[in-house]
């Protein structure tokens, strides 16, 4: 098996795990609260960094206070802020839309940049977000339709997704170079922390812990959090950033997929045009990204 090859397979897998990722939170939103999940999330991914860090002989970065800041202000947004809106969005809205919804993440991320950071959108920039934004739409309003499928459900969703999209943003502004394994590790530390404050005044055992809720709590932090990690960077490691960001598409297809397989929730024909759109927006990135690098 080429390198190449090596980097598809561990990309793949790397967002085939950020897909199960819905379905871990649709079962951790039925008994935990979601701060409550969230500190625990952490918790327990939070010394596995650390012994990776400690393995691998990764040293800590030297920061400033603006660095710390940022980093306070990413672990807020991208660590807690998701994980606490996905599992907020799940208790009324189906795993299937999730799925969808997630997918947006690089056009989001894309979007952010132009009316923040004040980037010029190349064309196919400007046609990706369009094509995300209906499928977002076709999967958000559904007049009459039966089913678990929460207008209120999905934005929370879109929150999260705009808080991992501010996270990109704001690791833009980073002066300091900082290993990827080091930022993973400060990120759950952090997120601990950010987590820990709220998570305090819940009551998970007022609403009944379930262990299933429990082993999702695990799961999520061993599996995706650590093992996606590994996977996507010794993908990346083979691959051009542009090819990397081609596989981001998986990730909704998998949820959606684990969303029917494990939950046997349906899948409705607006959900189908809505996963369409989301994947062609981000293979569009994807392959523009690719022209551009060749064009250099």
């Amino acid at each position: 098996m080429s390198k190449q090859v090596q980097g598809y397979v561990f990309l793949t897998l790397a967002m085939v795990l950020v897909g199960s990722t819905v379905i871990a939170s649709k079962i951790i939103a039925v008994g935990l609260p979601p701060f409550t999940a969230t500190a625990l999330r952490f918790a327990v991914a939070f010394p596995v960094f650390l012994i990776l860090m400690r393995m691998t002989r990764t040293g800590w970065p030297k920061l400033d206070r603006r660095a710390w800041i940022l980093l306070v202000l990413q672990a807020g947004a991208g660590s807690v802020g998701y994980t606490t809106l996905l599992i907020s969005g799940l208790k009324l809205t189906s795993a299937t839309d999730a799925g969808v919804i997630i997918g947006t993440l690089p056009v989001v991320s894309a979007a952010i940049a132009i009316l923040i950071l004040g980037e010029r959108p190349h064309r196919f920039t400007l046609i990706a977000i369009v094509l995300a934004t209906a499928g977002v739409v076709s999967i958000a309003f559904r007049p009459g339709e039966s089913g678990m499928h929460s207008l209120v459900g999905n934005a929370l969703i879109f929150a999260a997704v705009i808080c991992e999209g501010l996270f990109i943003l704001l690791n833009k502004r980073l002066r300091t170079p900082i290993p990827p394994l080091a930022l993973s590790t400060l990120m759950t530390g952090l997120g601990l922390a950010v987590a820990a404050v709220p998570a305090v005044f819940e009551t998970p055992l007022a609403v009944g812990m379930s262990a299933a809720s429990f082993w999702a709590v695990i799961y999520y932090a061993i599996v995706p959090t650590v093992g996606g990690f590994l996977l996507w960077y010794a993908g990346a490691a083979r691959v051009s950033g542009a090819e990397a960001s081609l596989f981001t598409a998986v990730a909704p297809v998998s949820a959606v997929l684990f969303a029917v397989i494990l939950l046997a929730e349906p899948v409705s024909r607006n959900q189908i045009i809505g996963i369409a759109c989301v994947l062609l927006a981000v293979m569009g990135l994807g392959l523009q990204s690719l022209k551009t690098i060749k064009s250099v």
